[in-house]
């Protein structure tokens, strides 16, 4: 496979990736061997009908479909490593070109971690906390908000976000309101004009919040590497024993990676908060 590199000033990365023409005639084959495995077509046990058969059962729409189930993956990760990428979001994959005799082709975009500049965010937030830890007679001592906290790390940092993350994450926040809204039984006409918005400010909306939400992420990150805060296999493991419910133990469970990274970020908030 032969694959081109192209990292744009958005922030994303274009994987053009080729196909030899040897290659998709191989996989070609390996799948009608599949599909002949499986076929029950009238007249003959399953698997045991004629190779011609099958593919003529079998439209050419569906068995390339089954040829790039297989090859994309494949092509695309042995990009990645040609190139040395270390992607942290699943790539938006286009078919760029299927001709019969010929190569193919398509593309992937996906991304890196952008570069993050935390600037001197240790001095605006100390100047925040510092305020509540001034003792003043007869007056209860008030931490300060974490919103508050928030806001002046996100003023201080500097991060150039990759456009495919932010679509990304940003139609995720609309495809949850979709569904948030279907279960109030309402359309999104009804939505939209009873919170007099349309849907274009819809969109401008959840593509800031995206785009808050992700460089607070990035920037959590990286404070979590330059302080080395950790997570160990105790905390995660007494995280999930105080599980409400035995399915959510079990969900848990499954899904230590994503429970360690929480773990990881509200250590890092309370650091922050300490400052």
């Amino acid at each position: 496979m032969i694959s081109a590199i192209e990292k744009q000033q958005n922030g994303n990365i274009k994987l053009t990736i080729t196909i030899p023409l040897q290659e998709i005639a191989k996989v070609k084959e390996e799948v009608i061997k599949e599909l002949i495995e499986h076929a029950e077509l009238p007249g003959f046990r399953k698997g045991k009908a004629p190779k011609k058969l099958v593919e003529k059962n079998f439209s050419k729409e569906k068995i390339n479909e089954e040829i790039l189930r297989k090859v994309l993956p494949k092509g695309y990760v042995e990009a990645i490593k040609e190139h040395k990428i270390n992607p942290v979001i699943s790539p938006r994959i286009q078919v760029e070109k299927i001709e019969e005799g010929k190569d193919w082709q398509f593309s992937a975009v996906t991304c890196e971690a952008p570069k993050v500049d935390l600037g001197n965010y240790k001095e605006g937030i100390k100047k925040i906390t510092a305020k509540s830890k001034i003792v003043i007679p007869g007056k209860e001592q008030t931490p300060p908000s974490l919103d508050e906290i928030i806001s002046e790390l996100l003023k201080s940092t500097s991060i150039t976000i990759p456009q495919v993350i932010t679509e990304s994450e940003t139609e995720r926040l609309l495809s949850q309101t979709l569904d948030e809204i279907k279960k109030l039984g309402l359309t999104l006409d009804q939505y939209l004009a009873s919170s007099g918005k349309t849907a274009e400010t819809l969109r401008q909306e959840y593509q800031l919040k995206a785009e808050n939400d992700i460089k607070l992420e990035f920037a959590l990150r990286e404070i979590a590497e330059t302080e080395k805060i950790t997570v160990d296999e105790k905390e995660v493991d007494e995280a999930i024993n105080q599980a409400k419910s035995n399915e959510e133990k079990q969900s848990l469970q499954s899904n230590k990676y994503l429970l360690a990274s929480i773990l990881r970020q509200q250590k890092t908030l309370d650091f922050l908060k300490n400052l």
